[in-house]
């Protein structure tokens, strides 16, 4: 292929890129990196091609438009190869991809116009999300860059910065502490950033911009016009006040309660922070409806496509494998293959596949902790008009966790066993109770190596379970945005609902397994919300944890709910009725279960009878001591300990 100009990624003696675009041709295969435009880039294309020939048979007119229509834009950075596509013509730019992938390494080449619907899904149906997804970053690491992002220019630091761009952002809410300073430091801060309005920065970005960036140009045009000299104080203020007025009242929603504890809100303001110019990285999580803690949480992994039926894995693990880069083997991960397989295997009309990792637990209080164990897929059938989304949850005591303490083959082999009929036992006892599961799971396995704590087996093939199960649509309670409670209607139904999933957590004895601290209302318990946006019913996403403390009376811990109350009390507008709902909804599930337990004692008794009974700890045996605590508790006792534990309501 012949190139025109240096080679992409060259440098000068300063170590600078020496052109930052190019463009390739595909009808006769040339690059041209020369420093200048895309269009100058193109002609000299031309003049090239028309050198080589008879100066009486140059280049016909139609020959000249096929060779600038074959032809892609591209952006280069430091570190990536920046392909734009023309979102109706996505096979140039695959057909680029491929020529580019003879030059760099498939790794570094990247696609702009990802805000385009029909670039994300053409390329999600080529199995390359991983292509177009930011890099994850924890929970807690969003809310703390934003919180150091505050930055001034001269005045006060009321403005969030973006690092890449330049450009500092201003809210609504900062007017509210702006509005307190005296005459002279308002005039000044206001004077400030509505100069900064009207600049750009020597890298053509503004100086300052509204956020968010969906604010209407109505209000940033007030801002900008704003006579700040000519005011009086009164008349300034009075101004700045219709007009923040009136910017508040545009923000959507979710995005008015301007706090990092609002998913919303962080996930905007954190995106309007980071992203960097020729952003190649699709908004969200190229998942539609998914929640919004989600948002940077998902890794999206080198996988396959599928052509024609055939399954065509990434060729990404071909220069992993040839060359054993240990970043490149960090992402093409094994299990990823192993689940296309599976899914594969077993489904026939599967249109496409995309399966990343959650990086971080999504578990409040835990966000730090990553995880390794959990995956998300996005699998599209041709009997479907959308993808599936589907979560995936590789078993906590497998064959390999149990060779790592110093069991051999056989015995771990055996116990991984137990344990697989033991998280399936927990799901009928939970689901037995009355508690709101995933209608169904589906499970599954692959073989990998060995490779861990106990070294006469290292190398050995051993196989490692996982369950999979629908992805539901709703919020976990714990990320629901606090400012939903100031509707009563929506507070109620909300109180209602957890104090009938917080009894059942408490039946079931539900903690973490190594804390034993309690698991309620941090990410499992999913709100379903109706057409209208309110609450209508709650499900536990997953029973993790459940008859962990199965050997205690109910009423030695039922104090321990009340912090689903206490933490919201200064977000709802009416705290005693929110904390009547709660209590009344607690009972009353906790009345229930009691009643369908004696209605039917036997069938509960002997639904695991015939599993081995070990006062150890055995599923039967816990079984058997939740149904005992269960009969003798005394709900309207137990609601009333709930009650003094929340504390006054007033």
């Amino acid at each position: 292929m012949r190139i025109i100009g240096e080679k992409i990624f060259a440098r000068d003696a300063e170590g600078e890129l020496v052109s930052r675009i190019g463009t390739l041709f595909l009808r006769t295969p040339g690059l041209v990196t020369v420093r200048g435009v895309h269009a100058m880039q193109r002609q000299l294309w031309i003049d090239e091609l028309n050198r080589d020939r008879d100066d009486t048979n140059p280049l016909s007119r139609e020959e000249e438009d096929d060779e600038l229509q074959q032809s892609v834009d591209l952006v280069f950075t430091d570190d990536h190869v920046i392909i734009r596509p023309d979102p109706e013509h996505m096979e140039l730019a695959f057909r680029a991809d491929e020529v580019l992938q003879t030059l760099v390494s498939k790794r570094v080449i990247r696609f702009l116009n990802t805000n385009s619907s029909k670039v994300r899904r053409a390329i999600s149906e080529r199995g390359e999300n991983w292509r177009i997804s930011r890099q994850p970053i924890s929970q807690q690491d969003m809310a703390d860059l934003i919180e150091h992002s505050k930055v001034p220019i001269c005045e006060n630091p009321i403005y969030y910065y973006n690092r890449a761009t330049g450009t500092r952002y201003v809210t609504a809410s900062t007017y509210l502490d702006v509005q307190k300073f005296d005459n002279i430091r308002f005039r000044r801060q206001v004077k400030e950033f509505v100069e900064g309005l009207s600049k750009r920065n020597r890298m053509g970005n503004p100086e300052v911009d509204l956020f968010p960036l969906s604010t209407p140009i109505e209000i940033k045009q007030a801002l900008k016009t704003l006579p700040v000299t000519e005011l009086t104080d009164a008349e300034l203020r009075e101004r700045c006040d219709k007009i923040n007025l009136d910017w508040r009242m545009s923000l959507p929603a979710e995005l008015r309660d301007e706090s990092v504890v609002n998913y919303d809100w962080r996930n905007a303001m954190c995106q309007a922070i980071t992203k960097a110019p020729n952003e190649t990285s699709a908004e969200g999580e190229l998942v539609s409806g998914i929640g919004s803690e989600f948002y940077r949480q998902i890794e999206w992994l080198p996988g396959a496509m599928i052509d024609g039926g055939e399954v065509v894995f990434d060729s990404i693990y071909d220069e992993a494998n040839r060359t054993r880069d240990p970043k490149l083997l960090a992402i093409c991960d094994n299990r990823v293959k192993s689940i296309i397989f599976n899914l594969t295997r077993v489904y026939g009309n599967i249109e496409y596949i995309n399966v990343g990792r959650i990086a971080h637990s999504l578990t409040r209080g835990e966000e730090n902790k990553r995880r390794g164990n959990v995956y998300i897929v996005q699998c599209k059938t041709s009997e479907s008009e959308t993808p599936r989304i589907a979560i995936l949850r590789l078993q906590k005591w497998g064959i390999a966790e149990h060779l790592d303490e110093g069991k051999d083959m056989l015995r771990s082999i055996l116990e991984a066993d137990e344990y697989t009929d033991y998280i399936l036992d927990r799901r009928l006892m939970c689901r037995q109770l009355g508690m709101h599961l995933p209608d169904m799971i589906g499970g599954g396995f692959f073989t990998e190596k060995y490779y861990g704590k106990n070294a006469q087996y290292n190398g050995v093939s051993i196989r490692t379970c996982y369950f999979s199960r629908p992805y539901i649509h709703g919020i976990a309670s714990d990320k629901i945005q606090l400012s939903k409670y100031r509707n009563p209607v929506f507070a109620r139904r909300f109180a209602a609902l957890m104090g009938r999933a917080a009894a059942l957590d408490m039946v079931v004895g539900r903690r973490d397994s190594d804390t034993k601290e309690l698991l309620f209302d941090r990410n499992y318990e999913i709100i379903i919300m109706g057409e209208d946006g309110m609450p209508v019913d709650w499900m536990v996403t997953d029973h993790a944890g459940s008859f962990v403390n199965y050997d205690h009376d109910l009423d030695e811990y039922v104090a321990q709910y009340a912090n689903v109350a206490r933490r919201r009390r200064e977000f709802v507008s009416n705290y005693a009725e929110f904390v009547d709902s709660y209590v009344n909804g607690f009972a009353d599930e906790l009345f229930e279960a009691q009643v369908n337990y004696r209605a039917r004692r036997k069938a509960f008794d002997h639904l695991f009878v015939d599993r081995p009974f070990d006062t150890n700890g055995s599923g039967a045996y816990r079984w058997a001591r939740t149904l005992e605590r269960l009969d003798r508790a005394d709900p309207d006792k137990l609601a009333e300990m709930l009650r003094k534990a929340i504390g006054p309501a007033e």
